[in-house]
């Protein structure tokens, strides 16, 4: 067992061993390339770094801070960074590992990598934010880079950040290094899309998806869990597209409307402190009854491990779109499969963020930037043939959509590793 392996003990419904499940799945299909699977299991590099920081009233604290880096065979590691009171070196193993799949999947020229601080930044003064993110930076530099390593929003960050981050960055290595970090601001080398560039994904394989299912979007009923910009940027673009938001639910609560919620009122409701649940154009129920709603389409899109087997055995959806990560245990894509629910897996469904992360990263490189509408035909054309080629894959093995994603992902990741050899 590696040092890094010997820090994390996973159960089965874990984020680490979700993801050694899917791999292990997926091994079968590998052919020759399959000596090499043990590689996607062992993460290639983690550091856990201290952050200390002088709070407002004087005093010193200290968060736990994480990077990992579980592949770079096929380029940089790319990975958001989250700042969470529940932030663990497991869950950043899991995920790094997921964005090593995910960047396969679609196709990027990047490896697989993530970060976190175990902190609530609500409790932090926006000058103690600063301060945590400029440390923490500090800290993982020797690690990230615009060819080693590149940043980005994930939970509880944003462009804000990123711009603190970028600017520590470039202070420590004499020079504006503006591709080091994406989902900047745009005034320092962001990209237009960027916001709603994860949530556009959601609609676009759902999209597809919906299709092949026969199943129209015009009356379709979905329901939303996590209403960030992931959910709510998929709800609204689900809503012009004729469907009915017939629930949400956030970290206030669950709220129905069998007849469609009100975007343009539930949106602007959800941005405030009363949450979702304080809009009046829906009934609130129990958080677990949400699992039950009677919907077409099903996101879930807020943390990982929503979907166990008992929801899984409640939900009514025909179609699960995974907008977050990992969100759906593997007991539970069992139940789904066997139901006949289609789940496209977040390893496809969400990528349409570091896709335009992407983007941003080639722009700040050649100094020149495309319009919005480039930036959409570029990430649906991306998104598109990459869940087409994933759906051949499934077609042929007869297997579900997770499992041919990992198929193809795997394989371009394996022959990689395979091609490069290993040094010395």
């Amino acid at each position: 067992m590696s040092s890094i392996l010997s820090y994390v003990q996973p159960t089965a419904n874990s984020p680490w061993g979700t993801y050694l499940s899917q791999v292990d799945r997926v091994i079968p299909y590998l052919g020759d390339l399959a000596r090499w699977a043990e590689t996607l299991k062992r993460p290639k590099r983690a550091l856990i770094v201290d952050v200390p920081i002088e709070m407002d009233d004087g005093s010193i604290a200290h968060f736990e801070g994480y990077r990992v880096q579980h592949n770079l065979s096929r380029g940089p590691g790319k990975g958001g960074v989250r700042f969470h009171p529940d932030v663990t070196l497991e869950e950043v193993m899991a995920l790094s590992a997921w964005m090593t799949v995910k960047t396969a999947a679609v196709n990027l020229p990047y490896g697989g990598a993530k970060g976190g601080i175990r902190v609530d930044p609500k409790k932090l003064s926006l000058k103690e934010l600063e301060k945590v993110t400029r440390r923490y930076t500090s800290e993982i530099g020797i690690i990230i880079g615009p060819h080693s390593d590149i940043p980005a929003p994930d939970v509880n960050t944003n462009a804000q950040i990123m711009a603190w981050m970028m600017d520590t960055y470039s202070m420590n290595v004499g020079g504006t290094a503006t591709g080091v970090v994406t989902g900047k601001p745009l005034h320092l080398g962001g990209s237009l899309g960027r916001v709603k560039a994860t949530g556009r994904g959601v609609f676009v394989t759902g999209r597809e998806a919906a299709r092949r299912l026969g199943l129209d979007l015009r009356g379709a009923r979905v329901a939303v869990q996590g209403f960030g910009n992931v959910g709510s940027v998929a709800a609204e673009l689900f809503a012009e597209a004729g469907a009915k938001i017939v629930a949400v639910q956030d970290h206030t609560g669950t709220i129905v409307n069998e007849n469609g919620l009100d975007l343009a009122g539930l949106v602007p409701a959800s941005r405030t402190d009363g949450g979702a649940v304080s809009f009046k154009g829906g009934d609130v129920i129990d958080n677990e009854a949400f699992w039950e709603v009677a919907c077409d389409i099903l996101i879930p899109a807020a943390l990982e491990g929503q979907i166990t087997a008992e929801r899984a055995q409640k939900t009514k959806a025909r179609l699960v779109l995974e907008g977050a990560n990992g969100p759906t245990v593997p007991t539970a894509d069992d139940i789904l499969a066997e139901r006949g629910v289609l789940v496209v897996p977040d390893v496809i469904c969400n990528a349409g963020g570091v896709t335009v992360s992407y983007f941003e990263w080639v722009q700040d490189f050649s100094s020149f930037f495309w319009d919005e509408d480039e930036i959409n035909v570029r990430l649906d054309r991306i998104m598109m043939n990459a869940l087409n080629n994933i759906w051949d894959t499934a077609d042929k093995h007869k297997i579900t959509l997770r499992t041919a994603t990992y198929a193809v992902a795997c394989e371009r990741i394996l022959m990689a590793r395979q091609e490069r050899g290993l040094y010395p």
